[in-house]
């Protein structure tokens, strides 16, 4: 790709457009809230609100993992909350050891690039490593002895168990409920491929958003540790989906949508038919894993190393200019700075927009409210959680809204230890973001990283192989089922990898040119092949009278 195409690329119109919130928008802000809500409330009545931001570091682990099942949940948010914790005890512990900005600033930096690189390998899900970087850059910068940190640590784990349970406990009332969303997500996006008119280019996007989707739930289907008559009717209602984009002229949308409308209710799920054996159709659901895992594991990794380093140079450089500057607080262009980089230069660049509106506004937002919150603690503390949990239901789709939010929330936070003069918090906040996102998009200019179109002839060559492996045994009179199905949805797996690998490359600049021919060509090759493997297997899901709605499976 030219130089000149790659900038042109960077001019996204719509920006600050308005995204359809999640379907469980209300559960990271239900979570939030009431993780943060407990211990602020208490050190209110006992009067140290100043020490509120140390269990708030450990709450804000409230906000991650909604969508995995909770047989992976409880795992995957304990090693958020070690993160969390983790990266707060770092940064206290080099906050009593020196107070050398040059060197927090550089401590600060570091950490940041070593979280995006740890949530980006791990594919930890939003808000991945901003939280992280914004808690460990603040206590930086907090006045502390080394005799303190402990206290301080125990505060935040305490903190981060409560955020723990807090988002394990729906789990008891709704086993299922992050593989009913998974499903219904994918049954959605399939109806609105199989639905899908207009030019091949909004097709293809339609298509990859619904194989995205299919293989999202496969995968959380496959997380889940449950066996019994709801997951194996969910796995047939997957298939549907996987069906309907394999095959879209033989797939009914009307009967998906309905059938994602009855998983996202309250009721029981529909049973289509009679139910697999458990394992029968998850088999080769792992994909990622079994396919090639040191492929697999190249692809991923090599990617990171440049965001890393975009990240932790684009941090420092943000850092040090707002220390040039005297602003007092390079901690907030630290954050701002990394929170700005994406998978491509062209997802950085929108970030960029909507972070710098986003805060802008948001300091507007807290000027009109920092009167109220002045009156007194408690109106301190309810400001704060309201801006809380509006900051956690906007994340996703609305960033820039997101942040309109989220910037009130961390000036308040200041706050708790006494009272700030509000012209100068408004002042260097203002200025931080600017320096942060010109000095953060300058590193990511900078920093090229010519590696994402290494991972697309990856992913071109491995979606080729699948292809073929699956075309050779398509070639066989007899092919052993479990094979066939394994390879086809290995071969799902890959397409998805490559439609995802292309998109990231076409967002580089200064790229070499991409083979946008072999890609084309590998995906329509491909998804003719995955055709003709539904085709060879038993048609259940393609059969429109093969279930009812009548029949359930309880919940």
């Amino acid at each position: 790709m030219s130089t000149s195409a790659a900038l042109r690329r960077l001019a996204l119109p719509g920006i600050l457009r308005f995204g359809r919130p999640s379907d469980i928008w209300f559960k990271p802000a239900l979570s939030v809230l009431a993780a943060t809500a407990l211990p602020t409330l208490a050190l209110l009545v006992l009067g140290r609100l100043d020490l509120a931001m140390y269990p708030i570091a450990g709450a804000m682990s409230a906000l991650y993992c909604h969508n995995r099942p909770y047989a992976a949940r409880y795992r995957a948010l304990a090693w958020v909350v070690l993160g969390m914790v983790g990266g707060l005890a770092v940064a206290l512990l080099t906050a009593a050891l020196t107070t050398n900005a040059a060197v927090l600033v550089g401590v600060g930096a570091l950490m940041a690039a070593v979280q995006k690189a740890v949530c980006d390998a791990t594919r930890i899900g939003p808000p991945a490593s901003v939280v992280l970087t914004f808690i460990s850059s603040t206590a930086l910068f907090l006045p502390q002895t080394p005799a303190q940190v402990p206290g301080h640590i125990g505060l935040a784990l305490l903190g981060g168990v409560w955020a723990w349970l807090v988002c394990m406990a729906p789990g008891l009332l709704r086993p299922h409920g992050p593989e009913r969303r998974a499903t219904a997500h994918a049954l959605d996006m399939a109806a609105a491929y199989a639905a899908a008119s207009g030019t091949a280019e909004v097709q293809a996007k339609a298509r990859a958003a619904a194989a995205s989707a299919v293989q999202a739930a496969w995968q959380c289907l496959l997380a889940g540790a449950r066996s019994d008559l709801t997951r194996r009717s969910l796995i047939r209602l997957v298939a549907c989906a996987e069906a309907a984009v394999t095959a879209p002229g033989d797939a009914a949308p009307e009967r998906l949508q309905a059938w994602a409308r009855k998983l996202l209710g309250s009721g029981s799920v529909p049973r289509i038919g009679h139910p697999v054996p458990d394992g029968e159709e998850v088999l080769g659901v792992d994909a990622e894993m079994t396919a090639s895992p040191r492929a697999a594991w190249w692809s991923r990794h090599n990617l990171l190393a440049p965001i890393a380093v975009r990240t932790g140079i684009g941090c420092a450089l943000a850092g040090y200019a707002s220390l040039a500057l005297g602003i007092g607080r390079p901690y907030w262009a630290i954050v701002t700075a990394a929170s700005l980089y994406q998978a491509n230069l062209t997802l950085t660049r929108r970030r960029a927009v909507e972070r710098v509106v986003g805060n802008l506004i948001g300091v507007f937002a807290f000027a009109a409210i920092v009167p109220l919150a002045h009156l007194h603690p408690a109106t301190l503390v309810l400001c704060f959680l309201t801006f809380c949990f509006a900051a956690a239901a906007l994340i996703g789709p609305n960033y820039w809204l997101h942040t309109v939010c989220v910037t009130p929330m961390a000036l308040l936070i200041t706050e708790f230890a006494q009272v700030q003069d509000s012209v100068q918090l408004i002042t260097g906040r203002i200025t931080d973001t600017l320096v942060g996102t010109l000095v953060g998009f300058a590193a990511a200019l900078a920093v090229t990283n010519r590696r994402a179109g290494d991972r697309l002839e990856h992913a071109l060559t491995a979606a080729e192989h699948a292809r073929e492996h699956t075309a050779a045994l398509l070639a066989e009179p007899d092919p052993v089922p479990s094979a066939l199905n394994a390879s086809r949805r290995r071969l799902g797996a890959a397409l998805v990898e490559l439609r995802a690998s292309a998109d990231t490359a076409a967002g580089e600049w200064w790229q070499r040119a991409l083979p946008s021919d072999r890609v084309v060509h590998a995906e329509q090759s491909g998804h003719q092949t995955l055709a003709e493997a539904l085709r060879r297997q038993r048609p259940v899901a393609l059969d429109q009278n093969a279930g009812t709605t009548g029949q359930d499976a309880r919940a």
